[in-house]
């Protein structure tokens, strides 16, 4: 299981390497520079605002059939028949609550434009998820990881031509990004569906009121939890939009909110783009923690290894971005760097802490322990919401940063806390002192690497290498280890 993990793990890291990075740096940011802070800003609260309210399309139902599916294959085929009809019937659903809050805090006009197409895309791409999950479920991991890019490699190719000719990228509007989404998720879901459509004995598409209801007992603890950590993960973008005041230059409006929201996107992206790694890793370790606990086998090493291999880059990375902020955010944009580079030192330190949660979260799903999980969720929420509410008006999109930090942390912890009185982990004393050490000797090789290089890309390059070099040193990630897992499935 562990060998598994590992190959499918380079696989899917691998190919997400090549396409989500160039996606995210390459297209989506000269994307923000063409149109500006402002109008991308209102961009990302709607998008955010369409993102935490996804769950309405789902109610847990890709997360619960990964489970499922994992353990008992033979029930593909009837669940996939009865879920189809739920999905649309919750697509309608989903629509009539994101419109209805739209109306009620202020969004009109061009921004329900705007939201209708996103409400379209996240439908789709909902879809494209619980479809996938059943590949996953089916240990069909290259499947899988080849159609996870497909999506950004199709958006790739139409955005940058749109932003490499001369004549539309002096005419670029945002709702062209939201299209080409559209476009993108479209060809995506119906290449998944052809895969999937394969390994059915049969499809018939129909709705079972009963499975509704059944169904919707077992997973709606799974849609509760991700509703709650859509608010306090999303939620900083709509809330900058919406609670910082409009003002007037010249003689015109400006929204205050919506820059500060797009200056907050200059860091956030950095930090999403790092995200997306802990969301691979997740997306492996459910199926196979389901099972192995259904197994009763030891997920003790599992964990330590999942771990290792997800914080040490997450420490890594945080210290790089509290040291070399300024030139990395100076390299990316040519306006807002100063403020924004100070984001990202915070949003990145709480990377550390959402890493944590990408291992022992997916731990807790995959055991079922729901309530538990809701429970942090929900304070976490509010947490999150407090900050805000009191940071924001102060502080801007520092503030927002800050609340992000700190609710992370916050979530972080409680589910070590959790995990380890569920699983009955032994403290290792010795994986504590390694990490430990890690952690001392990153903050050294940093100091030294910002005090005697002259020239920032060497120094990162010298923090990341030898801060890499001494976790594999201390036995904190070790090759034989690693070599052994490929080698032999023990």
């Amino acid at each position: 299981m562990r060998k598994k993990f590992i190959t499918n793990l380079a696989l899917l890291l691998a190919l997400n390497l090549l396409i989500k990075p160039f996606w995210i740096f390459g297209i989506d940011r000269a994307v923000q520079n063409t149109v500006g802070a402002g109008e991308y800003g209102l961009y990302l609260a709607l998008f955010n605002f369409s993102l935490i309210f996804q769950i309405i399309l789902d109610l847990g139902i890709t997360n619960f059939n990964n489970k499922n599916i994992a353990q008992h294959n033979q029930l593909l085929s009837k669940h996939l028949s009865n879920i189809v009809a739920i999905k649309f019937t919750l697509a309608i659903v989903y629509a009539v609550i994101v419109f209805a809050i739209a109306f009620i805090i202020g969004w009109r006009g061009w921004a329900i434009y705007i939201l209708s197409f996103l409400v379209l895309n996240q439908f789709l791409s909902s879809f494209i998820l619980y479809l996938r999950s059943n590949l996953s479920a089916l240990h069909l991991f290259k499947t899988d990881s080849l159609i996870s890019v497909v999506d950004k490699l199709l958006m790739i190719i139409i955005v940058g031509y749109l932003l490499l000719q001369p004549v539309t990228k002096a005419n670029f509007k945002i709702e062209w990004l939201v299209y080409s989404q559209t476009v993108a998720y479209t060809i995506t879901l119906i290449i998944t569906a052809g895969f999937l459509y394969k390994k059915l004995d049969f499809f018939h598409i129909k709705f079972n009121r009963k499975f509704f209801i059944a169904f919707f007992k077992q997973s709606y603890p799974y849609a509760l939890l991700i509703l709650l950590m859509s608010f306090y993960s999303r939620i900083e973008p709509i809330m900058l939009e919406r609670i910082l005041p409009k003002t007037a230059e010249n003689g015109l409006i400006i929204n205050t909110g919506s820059y500060q929201a797009g200056i907050y996107a200059q860091a956030f992206r950095i930090f999403d783009a790092s995200s997306m790694f802990g969301v691979l890793f997740a997306g492996l370790l459910l199926p196979m923690f389901a099972k192995m606990i259904k197994q009763k086998d030891d997920v003790g090493q599992l964990v330590q290894l999942s771990f290792s291999l997800i914080i040490v880059p997450a420490i890594i990375l945080a210290a790089i971005s509290q040291v070399y902020s300024e030139q990395i955010m100076d390299l990316l944009y040519p306006e807002h760097t100063e403020i924004s580079s100070r984001l990202l030192g915070v949003l990145m330190t709480g990377f550390i802490f959402v890493s944590t949660t990408y291992i022992f979260g997916t731990l807790l799903t995959a055991n079922g322990s729901m309530k538990a999980l809701n429970l942090m969720a929900f304070f976490g929420m509010l947490v999150n919401i407090a900050l805000n509410l009191y940071l924001i008006p102060k502080f801007a999109s520092l503030g927002a940063s800050y609340s992000s930090l700190l609710t992370q942390a916050f979530t972080a912890i409680v589910q070590v806390f959790i995990a380890y009185k569920i699983f009955n982990f032994k403290i290792n004393i010795i994986y504590i002192i390694k990490l430990s050490v890690f952690i001392a000797t990153v903050f050294f090789i940093s100091y030294f690497s910002n005090n005697y290089f002259h020239a920032w890309i060497s120094g990162m390059l010298f923090l990341g290498f030898f801060s890499l070099l001494v976790a594999f040193a201390i036995g904190l990630i070790s090759i034989k280890s690693l070599y052994r897992i490929i080698k032999y499935d023990e």
